[in-house]
């Protein structure tokens, strides 16, 4: 009996926005006016998509991009928290459901050796056409209409761990880390047992902060966190449990 690590991407493993982070190979590191006005709420896939063309029609090529966004730094206590994880692999399972896409965290993964401490990524699919441009695709379509178009975090991690059941592998309980907006419907539905575990001053802390104040029921406990250093003392907890 596992438990099972669910992971944003950016702004959690990663300690900033990998989609805004690429901007600096942009000329002069900014997109145009009406490139960056083109953003309609819910449709930043769309966005992302025009962002990505608009640099490979300026001749950004795959390799800068490469080197700019495994430079981004990792979140403080990250490194030594997929560490841990790695060394108890045989007490965690461990997922990332991000709204980034495919390439960037692939390169990131790979960058600095941490992709076999996932089992499994979900997040955009995208790809290099053959004009060199990156091209980003919808994850998926659902009908939450508390999330983006393009991905419900919600419905990945319920597929996932129906999946799994399927395969025998039932979750003794489930751990959220996150951060942002997108990661409050997964975490909304989390159980009695479960943690929800939201980064220190950002969206989703300030959201879920916000509905305990208004009495809003949430079966989860949750424990906020600065470092990752914090989230193993608590997984430390978990599994002498």
């Amino acid at each position: 009996m596992k438990i099972l690590l669910v992971f944003d991407f950016d702004n959690t493993i990663i300690d900033d926005n990998s989609d805004t982070w690429i901007v600096q190979c942009a000329p002069e590191k900014k997109l145009p006016i009406e490139l960056q006005d083109s953003y309609e709420k819910g449709f930043w896939t769309e966005f992302m998509g025009r962002v990505f063309k608009y640099l490979g029609d300026e001749g950004v090529r795959e390799d800068e991009m490469k080197r700019a966004v495994t430079s981004m730094p990792f979140t403080l206590g990250m490194v030594e928290l997929l560490n841990f994880i790695r060394k108890n692999k045989d007490k965690f399972d461990c997922i990332i459901i991000s709204d980034s896409n495919s390439v960037f965290i692939d390169w990131v993964l790979e960058a600095t050796s941490f992709r076999d401490v996932f089992d499994k990524v979900f997040t955009n699919p995208a790809a290099f056409d053959s004009n060199g441009h990156l091209t980003v695709e919808n994850y998926h379509a659902h009908s939450c209409n508390r999330c983006p178009k393009n991905l419900c975090k919600n419905v990945v991690l319920v597929e996932f761990v129906d999946k799994q059941l399927q395969k025998g592998v039932n979750y003794t309980r489930i751990v959220y880390i996150g951060d942002g907006g997108n990661d409050v419907c997964p975490v909304t539905f989390l159980k009695k047992n479960d943690v929800a575990m939201p980064r220190k001053g950002y969206t989703l802390q300030k959201t879920l902060s916000r509905m305990s104040h208004n009495l809003e029921p949430m079966e989860s406990s949750v424990i906020v966190w600065s470092s990752g250093v914090e989230i193993i003392s608590h997984l430390q907890f978990l599994i002498k449990e």
